[in-house]
């Protein structure tokens, strides 16, 4: 009789046999942690789509708003900025419409910056009327825009404009952008300014999102000058913050224009608001180069002035400004000053970060 075949000392059948339960073992791990995976991917689709419903769902008629869906949205209908600018409004939106007026005619911003009162309240703008002085005008446009946004900085304006009238070409060419030091610095030196207006705005917005602190900063050259930024993981292109903030802005006049100039096209029933660079508390704190020719001391009396113009010519105004002395002083007598607190968290310097007093002006 032939002995049985071995495998290294092992009855090969018994050899197969263990060699069976092995793979199958393999097998049955792969496919628990296959499942595992799939699990996980479910449940981060569900998060990521509890998350895109709360951010972007508008209210529906009759319902109520989720709370996730007011913060992210507005009660109004608004949706929030795409962009992170020095001394945006976004936290202060609640204390803002409060004296927001129940009914106005045409919204106008001169210091647009990140636009968060505009689109928190653009849920509730409406193109107005406009008149017919005679029969021949029947054949112009039916409607007046519905809000007159406005900067001095021309790129910021250009942003806009590319994110109102382009935003799949934004869109697409934010997803080709790094989180990478030496793409940012490469990124940084380009002649922007001679390229179109969605170029621009993925331009600035990726600036805006991976530079330090999301700072916008020139120096005298309108340089933009703002150091790489320590973010773990940042979103360079959220989409449907883009998309939504490029519906709210269709029928808007977007205008590098200064505040006197704007406050002009401002006519009786028409809302104003303005947040301009903020009167320092100190010296140290300033910080007003948002263009490279800052925003001094006179131009504060100015828009003062202006202020009080369009109050008298029965424009509904509202203002921002820091609490400073100076400021107290300009406005006190004919203006409401409305003490509100805020965090600060757009400063070089993590120490003069963080709850100040500031003042809303009517």
């Amino acid at each position: 009789m032939h002995s049985a075949l071995t495998l290294s000392g092992i009855p090969l059948e018994a050899a197969q046999i263990a060699g069976r339960e092995v793979a199958s073992r393999e097998v049955a791990s792969r496919e628990v942690a296959s499942r595992e995976i799939a699990n996980r991917e479910i449940a981060n689709r569900d998060i990521a789509t509890r998350e895109v419903a709360d951010r972007d769902a508008p209210a529906r008629a009759g319902g109520a708003v989720s709370a996730a869906a007011a913060r992210a949205s507005g009660v109004d209908g608004g949706c929030r900025p795409f962009v992170k600018w020095a001394g945006g409004k976004r936290q202060l939106l609640p204390e803002l419409r409060r004296y927001v007026p129940q009914r106005f005619e045409r919204y106008i911003e001169p210091f647009v910056g990140g636009g968060a009162l505009f689109f928190g309240l653009s849920g509730r703008l409406v193109p107005v009327a406009a008149p017919v002085a005679a029969p021949a005008a029947a054949t112009a446009v039916s409607a007046a825009p519905r809000a007159l946004l406005g900067d001095v900085n021309e790129r910021l304006i250009r942003t806009y404009r590319g994110v109102r009238d382009s935003v799949e070409d934004v869109i697409e060419r934010l997803g080709g952008y790094l989180h990478e030091a030496e793409f940012y610095y490469r990124m940084r030196e380009v002649a922007i300014d001679e390229r179109g207006d969605a170029e621009v705005a993925a331009w600035l917005i990726y600036l805006n999102k991976i530079g330090f602190n999301g700072l916008y900063r020139v120096n005298r050259q309108n340089r933009f000058n703002v150091p790489f930024g320590r973010h773990k993981n940042p979103t360079i292109c959220d989409a449907i913050t883009l998309r939504a903030c490029s519906r709210a802005l269709q029928g808007v006049e977007l205008e590098v224009i200064d505040f006197e100039r704007a406050a002009e096209r401002a006519q009786p029933g028409d809302l104003v608001y303005f947040d301009p660079p903020y009167v320092p508390l100190s010296v140290t704190s300033s910080f007003t180069k948002y263009t490279s020719d800052g925003f001094d001391a006179e131009r504060q009396v100015r828009l003062r002035d202006v202020a009080l113009a369009l109050k008298q010519r029965g424009v509904h105004v509202l203002l921002s400004n820091s609490s400073a002395d100076f400021v107290r002083e300009l406005y006190h007598k004919d203006f409401e000053l409305i003490e509100v607190s805020a965090t600060r968290l757009v400063n070089s310097k993590a120490t003069r970060r963080g709850a100040i007093t500031e003042l809303v002006i009517r």
